[in-house]
């Protein structure tokens, strides 16, 4: 754990492993989660995280999935992400949240995001961008920073970024003109020297 987690998270992230004992797996990094919480019909409950090399979105992620093993621990039928799991993920959060363990702007930008936590960090800008401050690799951009009509590649197929409808953009596959719509905060590689799908 010393090596996924801020030095001084690490002693209270073990006692929060040792009071909620489950099968914790580390995983190669996923596009569309960070990490996921799973019960099955023997009992065993499972929790995975993305290896990830930002240490503190690894620690929220970390502390994000506890909150539904808790909250499933209490043997209430609940939503996912509802009231009991927000209060759960509240509570457990809260020892962590010191200037030792997290950098200002994110302590700052999680402090506002736990008052009413969303099923995932990336729907938070101000933390996702804080987060992101702290990426040892920054390789590219998320979709909301392109302007429109530009250009990108995802998963090795190029887009065109569309406008936005409610919280999502509408965005074109080049090769089938097929529409796809992605999350503002959907890391991708923009197409430099490109501005239009008509250039």
């Amino acid at each position: 754990m010393s090596k996924y987690v801020p030095e001084a998270a690490l002693e209270q992230a073990l006692v929060l492993l040792e009071r909620h004992p489950c099968h914790l797996k580390i995983t190669r990094r996923r596009a569309t989660k960070h990490g996921d919480f799973r019960r099955y019909r023997d009992g065993r409950v499972q929790i995975s995280i993305n290896n990830d090399p930002n240490r503190y979105r690894f620690l929220i992620t970390l502390v994000h999935e506890y909150a539904h093993l808790v909250t499933y621990e209490e043997g209430k039928r609940v939503k996912p992400h509802g009231r009991e799991w927000q209060m759960n993920f509240q509570r457990l959060m809260l020892p962590f949240l010191r200037p030792d363990i997290f950098p200002q702007e994110i302590l700052r930008s999680l402090s506002a995001y736990l008052k009413s936590p969303r099923a995932s960090t990336d729907g938070d800008i101000d933390l996702s961008l804080a987060l992101r401050q702290c990426d040892p690799e920054k390789t590219g951009s998320m979709v909301f920073e392109l302007p429109e009509q530009s250009l990108f590649q995802y998963r090795n197929r190029t887009f065109v970024k569309g406008e936005k409808r409610r919280t999502r953009y509408e965005c074109i596959e080049v090769a089938t003109h097929k529409k796809y719509i992605f999350h503002p905060h959907a890391e991708v590689d923009p197409i430099m020297n490109q501005n239009s799908k008509d250039e």
